[in-house]
């Protein structure tokens, strides 16, 4: 569907709390129109999200993909991936690994001879802290998020919410979304309604690729760490929000996009406000079940 050479990207997520961050890496590297340069851990836990990354791209065979520990909040804290880690020795990681991720994104941003698209999962302090520390990150890369809720909320309710990645930390979605980028964001909207049941979850389970199986493993752990009885992945899967925001990296024509001024409140609410930042968002489906098979495809590798 597109045929110009692969954007180089970055990757700024909270992964280790809810799975579906893991899910969104996963279609990140079955992506061939996306050249992964950096993955950046936000929003605390820097040492145990710096070993799920590193981690699952071992597991993928992507260890040129360097690894960034975020903004040291919580650092010896953990999360409900973390049996999948135990043993994971974060020196061992054939890679790069920086320890200061923040400075990382934005070398990785300012000397890259093309422009970047910084996916970004999470809640925002690590943009925020780049933003601050250089502004002209903004000039030369886009930003494409999972955040906000701007005409349905959790679920399709017709409550509007305010979503998890931007109520985390509003300032610091406030300076990201006010920043000269370009912006893109799927809010709740879209990837609030994506899961994978039935015939599509079967071939998921089924699939010998290591990326899925990778996925699956940890969604099997994450599923019963705090409750030990969860069956639930064994016939569906989570709420799948971050692979959205991966899908609108470099493609769009499965979502109807518009053009909205959008505003972050002081209590994680994103209001359409003629005085926002005009931004794409992907408000809803032309065809989701479209993007279900396409997820289904790209992570086992048959796409």
């Amino acid at each position: 569907l597109i045929d110009r050479k692969a954007l180089e990207d970055a990757l700024a997520t909270d992964i280790g709390d809810d799975i579906d961050d893991t899910w969104a890496l996963g279609l990140l590297l079955q992506s061939p129109e996306l050249d992964l340069k950096l993955v950046v851990s936000d929003y605390g836990k820097p040492q145990y999200r710096a070993k799920v990354f590193a981690k699952f791209l071992q597991a993928a065979g992507r260890t040129d993909v360097p690894v960034g520990l975020g903004v040291p909040q919580n650092p010896n804290a953990t999360g409900p991936q973390a049996a999948w880690v135990k043993d994971y020795d974060l020196a061992s990681y054939p890679g790069k690994v920086h320890k200061d991720g923040v400075q990382a994104l934005i070398d990785a941003i300012m000397n890259s001879k093309e422009p970047v698209t910084l996916i970004a999962v999470g809640p925002l302090p690590n943009i925020a802290a780049a933003l601050q520390r250089e502004p002209r990150i903004a000039e030369r890369a886009r930003f494409v998020g999972m955040h906000g809720s701007v005409r349905l909320g959790y679920g399709g309710s017709k409550e509007i919410a305010p979503e998890w990645n931007v109520k985390a930390d509003p300032q610091a979605c406030q300076k990201a979304f006010t920043a000269p980028w370009d912006i893109t964001i799927t809010p709740l909207d879209t990837c609030g309604l994506v899961q994978l049941d039935g015939d599509r979850y079967r071939r998921l389970r089924e699939s010998e690729d290591p990326i899925a199986q990778a996925i699956l493993e940890n969604y099997r752990l994450w599923s019963t760490a705090s409750e030990a009885n969860n069956q639930a992945a064994q016939t569906h899967s989570s709420t799948l929000f971050d692979t959205v925001a991966v899908y609108l990296a470099f493609r769009q024509d499965l979502c109807r996009m518009e053009r909205l001024n959008i505003r972050v409140d002081d209590q994680g609410f994103t209001r359409i406000d003629e005085k926002g930042k005009p931004m794409n968002v992907a408000t809803s489906w032309k065809s989701l079940d479209g993007f279900r098979d396409f997820l289904v495809q790209r992570l086992t590798g048959t796409l």
